[in-house]
């Protein structure tokens, strides 16, 4: 499960951040986790962590959506409408959540570098999904 996770929230960041950042991004792009340096902070809030997994189940369900809308889009400019629709939905649940996209990513590598909170928030994004 651990493994599971950890690779979905990879694949999960690194979408949600280079479609934020970049106009032209390869939707599936995949990189290797970036690891917490040992004096970043590990102090995050239960109300962080629960908005964390609330947007993180969102996001996956979206993905379900659009990633084949992408796989299949004619032309580029298709693919780059698909894109930013995607993008334009995930940032008004981040927003509903009251996290943006840069303390998403920022939440991503702390519980990413913390065991204690990569189990708590496995936890969150479990009962999140129970509930869907």
């Amino acid at each position: 499960m651990k493994k599971e996770f950890k690779k979905s929230l990879v694949v999960g960041l690194t979408l949600g951040v280079s479609l934020t950042l970049a106009d032209g991004v390869v939707w599936a792009q995949t990189q290797a986790p970036a690891q917490q340096s040992p004096g970043a902070s590990t102090e995050v809030s239960d109300q962080e962590l629960q908005a964390f997994a609330k947007s993180y189940v969102e996001f996956h369900k979206m993905r379900t959506i659009y990633e084949p809308q992408v796989s299949v889009a004619k032309t580029p400019e298709e693919k780059t409408r698909i894109q930013q629709e995607a993008v334009a939905k995930f940032s008004s649940v981040l927003e509903r959540e009251g996290l943006t996209m840069e303390r998403y990513a920022a939440l991503y590598k702390t519980v990413n570098g913390n065991d204690r909170l990569r189990e708590k928030v496995i936890k969150l994004i479990e009962d999140e999904k129970a509930k869907s």
